[in-house]
C-alpha cells in the first residue's frame, strides 16, 4: 500500500500546485508526466496518482459544491489551499472510487493534513470528510 500512499500524495502535491498558479490541475499533471519522462531526477507519475488527478478535474465543480456546502464556517477560497486541496482529493476518491475502502481514504487524508497544514487541519479534514463518507450514497445520486 506504500505505492497508493505515494500516489496519493503526488496527486495533492499535483492540486496543491494548480491552485497556487491558479491554473487547470490536468496542465499541471501533464507537467509533472513530462518532467518526470525528461528528467531521471524526477519520480514518475504512477498510474494511480493520474487517476486520482482525472477523476478530481471530473467531478472539479461538484467537489467544490459539496466542501462549500459542508463546510461550516468556512468559506473555499478562505481555506487554506494545503486543506483545500487535500479535501479535493479526499472528497473525490471516498465518494467516487469503489476500490479503496473509506477508512483508508480518511486515514490518508487525516495524514496529509499533520504533514502538510496547520494543527488544527487533522480534525477539520476528518469532520467533513467523515460527513461526506456518511451522505456518499445521496452525493452520488444528487450529481447532475
Amino acid at each position: 500500500m506504500a505505492a497508493r500512499n505515494t500516489a496519493r500524495k503526488r496527486a495533492f502535491q499535483i492540486l496543491f500546485e494548480a491552485d497556487q498558479r491558479g491554473t487547470d490541475v490536468l496542465t499541471v499533471l501533464a507537467d509533472w508526466v513530462r518532467h518526470s519522462r525528461s528528467d531521471t531526477r524526477q519520480p514518475p507519475v504512477s498510474e494511480y496518482t493520474m487517476e486520482l488527478v482525472e477523476g478530481y478535474a471530473e467531478h472539479e465543480r461538484r467537489i467544490d459544491d459539496l466542501i462549500s456546502q459542508y463546510a461550516v464556517g468556512w468559506t473555499l477560497d478562505r481555506m487554506p489551499v494545503v486543506d483545500r486541496s487535500i479535501l479535493r482529493l479526499g472528497a473525490y476518491e471516498l465518494i467516487w472510487v469503489d476500490g479503496t475502502p473509506d477508512a483508508v481514504v480518511l486515514d490518508e487524508a487525516v495524514q496529509l493534513a499533520k504533514e502538510f497544514s496547520t494543527d488544527e487541519s487533522p480534525s477539520f479534514v476528518n469532520g467533513l470528510l467523515g460527513r461526506f463518507k456518511d451522505l456518499k450514497p445521496s452525493l452520488r445520486r444528487d450529481e447532475a
